[in-house]
């Protein structure tokens, strides 16, 4: 089965959710960037959210990034989303290996440690906003959670998982988003909480062999759900070589001076996906002087430019 998010709302529109299953996005994460079970955890947690995030925006060339700075061992943790599923990231140690939290669990928390986490969203026609909270606990799900309430005013809830097998491949990932909208009755809110409060994990729910769909009608039992389809997600980066050389090329010249000089061959690894590019000093120059050939283009009015 492919990865998806099903949406859903629920008491006459007044909550909407979102659920997630995301087992070969985590993975296809874990293999590309050959992390440990707890980043795997922490990045596969993020991943999950950027993605279920990116179903909110209203555009294509909209983008999200969620970010998160720790003093811990992993230091950072970065997840990119769009509206199309696609999701991308990286954490900045791979290999940390820690025991296990008292509960038995990997301890995200204490890999990630104080720190920060920050949300961008891009439009794509001028400035990101950024909202950037401390960290509550460094688990991910009850971060979100206050970043919603505290940088939005959206009254959220989240919940994260993912589980690993014995040979630290993904078992099992995914995820929800609950949001409330303005208005809505003390009642419902009272009931929709207990509810919230008997999950035990999401991984728990998905070992059971519950769909997201399933988990959203555990959720809204009794508050009048209605579907409203789905969407799908997937490990995806968007980089390729010919993108990858013309940033190569397009660097301070000063910086490139030494190593073009000796003719020497050089590999650039994409840090969101891992993927590994290697070009030749004569290729950058070539594109460098194309760069240039565009910039005179430009500068004179000319509007048949390279792309």
């Amino acid at each position: 089965m492919n990865d998806y998010i099903a949406i859903a709302t629920a008491a006459n529109h007044h909550i909407r959710a979102y659920a997630a299953t995301t087992r070969l996005t985590v993975e296809q994460a874990r293999r590309r960037h050959d992390t440990s079970p707890v980043v795997t955890a922490a990045l596969g947690r993020l991943l999950t959210a950027a993605g279920m995030m990116g179903v909110l925006l209203k555009s294509e060339e909209e983008t999200v990034t969620l970010r998160i700075s720790g003093d811990g061992p992993i230091g950072t943790v970065i997840a990119v989303a769009d509206a199309a599923g696609n999701v991308k990231g990286y954490a900045g140690e791979n290999g940390v290996d820690l025991p296990p939290s008292p509960q038995g669990k990997l301890d995200v928390g204490r890999a990630i440690g104080t720190g920060t986490l920050s949300v961008t969203r891009d439009a794509g026609t001028g400035e990101p906003f950024t909202g950037t909270i401390e960290l509550v606990s460094g688990e991910i799900a009850e971060d979100l959670t206050a970043y919603f309430a505290i940088s939005e005013q959206t009254p959220s809830s989240v919940g994260l998982g993912v589980l690993m097998n014995r040979d630290n491949t993904v078992r099992h990932a995914g995820g929800f988003l609950v949001q409330l909208m303005p208005q809505v009755e003390d009642e419902i809110v009272e009931k929709l909480e207990a509810r919230l409060r008997t999950i035990h994990s999401v991984t728990a729910m998905l070992e059971q062999g519950m769909t997201p769909e399933d988990i959203l009608a555990y959720i809204f039992e009794g508050l009048g759900m209605e579907r409203m389809g789905t969407r799908p997600v997937r490990f995806h980066c968007g980089c390729s070589r010919s993108k990858t050389l013309r940033i190569l090329a397009g660097l301070d010249p000063k910086a490139l001076d030494e190593w073009l000089s000796k003719g020497l061959d050089t590999e650039v690894v994409c840090e969101y996906c891992g993927e590994r590019y290697t070009f030749s000093a004569q290729e950058v120059l070539e594109m460098m002087a194309a760069r240039r050939t565009e910039c005179e283009k430009k500068e004179n009015g000319d509007t048949d430019s390279l792309t």
